[in-house]
């Protein structure tokens, strides 16, 4: 069916018959109409849902299957948390039988060199202050590795805090003092002994009693910086450096003429054994560890058990935990076309998020009482 299309009549072009303009009318007043009150509607109660079990999948046997296929990684042993196993064990020992053995090179040899020139070669300011440097320098290029101890008091006081495993403590304290004989052994070889300079001994009229309280004072003091500088409450990463440097150094000038200001079993028993002089040793043996358990117990009272995470990384090092060679990368990956392994999760909380609150990432810590 066809629609007829209505034929429109043109627009008169008479003036007098045209419509008129239309103009825009009254102004209408705005009126924004009754108010409508807010209605949240019917309150929905929070449902977590169901709680899923944890899994932590297949255990995989430790047999030679697994030995043989890690053979690529430092040391050949692989688990979660990598301080915790071997892997890197072999590179945190030379780390310490490396520092320990610049720190002993520096503190034994200055007095070993001015004793070879004449007695005034090297200041005495010199020979105070120069073994503080290197440590400060130890621990920068190389505190990450193994924590940069140094000395067989600081570990110890580092695993009564908690920070360190007991079962590291002596191949630390082996390593320590190999550092310090290997350092006294060089020495010898190359300016060769003289009398007892390079030794730590007490000051003229000095008691060796007196000289073991001395030494467990100072050691106090040393431990409680390192301990405060590594811990959660006040952690403050590299700069730990300049603070245990500068304990070091201010020690000496003042408490040297009284006991040597050694603080390190490592520095004065090392070369005791070496040069064959075991005047008053033990009290550079029983004051330095005296003093580091009453550091430990300071900081007990100050802040709590234990150093918190950054106590513990401080103490262990960061080694396979926040960072690892490209080598050892390539170790740790999945042979191609085998899925990568992904450590299991455990399950969420239950219960409505606090209000106000934001959830803690994956290594934030609460620092305060209880953390260090």
């Amino acid at each position: 069916m066809v629609r007829r299309r209505e034929r429109r009549e043109p627009l008169s072009s008479n003036p007098a018959q045209a419509e008129p303009p239309r103009g825009p009318g009254p102004e209408r007043p705005y009126s924004p109409g009754p108010e409508r009150p807010y209605s949240p509607g019917p309150e929905r109660p929070y449902s977590p849902g169901p709680e899923r079990p944890y899994s932590p999948g297949p255990e995989r046997p430790y047999g030679l299957g697994f030995g043989l296929g890690s053979l690529g990684r430092p040391n050949s042993i692989a688990s979660q948390f990598d301080f915790w196993d071997d892997r890197y064990e072999g590179r945190r020992l030379f780390a310490e039988l490396l520092g320990t053995f610049f720190l002993v090179l520096v503190a034994a040899g200055a007095g070993m060199v001015n004793a070879r020139f004449g007695g005034h070669a090297v200041p005495g300011v010199a020979r105070v202050v120069a073994p503080a440097l290197m440590v400060m320098a130890i621990i920068l290029f190389m505190g990450t590795v193994s924590g940069a101890h140094l000395n067989p008091v600081v570990s110890a006081a580092f695993a009564l805090r908690g920070d360190f495993p007991w079962k590291r403590v002596p191949a630390y304290v082996v390593a320590q003092f190999a550092g310090a004989v290997l350092a006294t052994l060089l020495l010898w070889a190359l300016i060769g002994r003289h009398g007892s300079a390079g030794l730590t001994l007490p000051g003229p009229g000095i008691p060796v009693p007196v000289a073991m309280v001395w030494e467990m004072v100072l050691t106090t003091g040393l431990v409680s910086v390192i301990l405060g500088t590594a811990s959660g409450a006040q952690q403050v990463g590299a700069f730990a450096a300049i603070g245990v440097g500068s304990y070091i150094a201010l020690a000496g000038l003042w408490g040297a003429p009284v006991s040597g200001a050694s603080m390190n079993p490592a520095r004065s028993l090392g070369p005791a054994l070496v040069l064959g002089d075991w005047h008053a040793w033990w009290a550079y043996l029983v004051g330095p560890a005296a003093g580091a358990a009453l550091a430990v117990g300071i900081a007990q009272i100050l802040r709590g058990p234990g150093g918190g995470m950054h106590g513990r990384q401080a103490a262990q090092g960061t080694i396979g935990l926040q960072w690892r060679g490209d080598r050892d990368r390539r170790a740790a990956a999945p042979p191609s076309g085998q899925p990568p392994v992904t450590q299991p999760q455990a399950p969420p909380a239950a219960g409505p998020p606090a209000t106000g609150s934001k959830a803690a990432g994956p290594t934030e810590e609460a620092a305060g009482p209880g953390h260090g």
